[in-house]
């Protein structure tokens, strides 16, 4: 098979047909049902944000969520017409794909701000990372080790607290509960570090993926951004990147070339995401919209 074969649709092709743009945009919007879809027309209510500098964070035992004293937000709420949005990733582990997000959208490239991390590791380093530039985290979820995590109903109501738009998974290793799926339809998506459907599911994760590729004897691997379902990456597609695998490949250095793939992949995902450019065929299958010519999807 040939490596050009695999290329995902996301990434430019000036040979690609494109695909007549029939359709509206749809996003689901994190609130009741009977508004749950809107469209690219809407006219959104413009309201000023203050600037401020990362405060110092403090831990509240008696819900799991560490806040901001005076929070941070960030400014220009409209940008030609859509609303800022406001971000939730999961981490489990060092959050570098969290940090490249954060990253972008301080640097203005992405349309968002993440207002909140959730967590199911208290001192990993997303929570430091977090901590360090003054972003609440919440724990979850809560078990018999960690009494002060949140319940999957009451992290929904966090997160509407925070008036999240969408939930970022980052290296988020448990499984999400149906009630946050339910809460945030077509809404949350998650990175895996293997060209989905291969190499996905209960257990495969991390190095143990990289692994796998190397002893199948695949050529390509690379990142797969995908909406989340109520199992393990199963969910519809949104988003893939090629990256080869050579002879002598060992699975960290595999993963090295993968980890950063993803860092790009993601932030342009959530860059679109952000500015409403994603659309779903009849099918139920995800495109992504062409900032430069809306007529054309990749």
């Amino acid at each position: 098979m040939k490596a050009q074969s695999l290329v995902s649709r996301f990434c430019s092709n000036p040979t690609t047909p494109s695909i007549p743009n029939t359709k509206k945009s749809f996003f689901q919007a994190p609130t009741p049902p009977s508004s749950a879809y809107f469209s690219q027309s809407r006219k959104w209510v413009s309201f000023k944000i203050q600037h401020s500098a990362p405060q110092r964070v403090w831990y509240n035992k008696q819900n799991g969520v560490e806040e901001v004293k005076d929070g941070t937000s960030h400014g220009n709420d409209l940008e030609n017409g859509v609303r800022r949005k406001k971000l939730a990733v999961f981490v489990s582990g060092g959050g570098s794909n969290f940090k490249s997000i954060h990253e972008a959208s301080l640097g203005g490239s992405v349309h968002g701000d993440i207002v909140v991390l959730v967590t199911n590791k208290r001192g990993c380093g997303g929570s430091v990372y977090a901590r360090d530039n003054g972003i609440p985290v919440v724990l979850f979820p809560k078990t018999k080790d960690k009494p002060d995590g949140l319940a999957p109903n009451d992290l929904v109501a966090e997160l509407r607290k925070f008036e999240v738009d969408f939930v970022l998974l980052a290296g988020y290793l448990k499984l999400i509960p149906v009630e946050l799926i339910r809460a945030y339809p077509r809404s949350i998506l998650n990175i895996h570090p293997s060209l989905l459907p291969a190499f996905g599911g209960k257990g495969y994760y991390g190095m143990k993926v990289h692994k796998a590729v190397i002893a199948s004897g695949a050529r390509f691997s690379g990142p797969t951004i995908h909406f989340v379902d109520e199992h393990y990456d199963t969910g519809r597609i949104l988003a893939q990147s090629v990256v080869p695998v050579l002879a002598k490949d060992t699975a960290e250095e595999l993963a090295a070339r993968v980890l950063q793939e993803e860092h790009r992949l993601y932030v342009e995902v959530t860059t679109a995401l952000c500015e409403e450019r994603i659309i779903w065929r009849e099918d139920g299958v995800p495109l992504i919209q062409s900032k430069e010519n809306p007529s054309e999807y990749r």
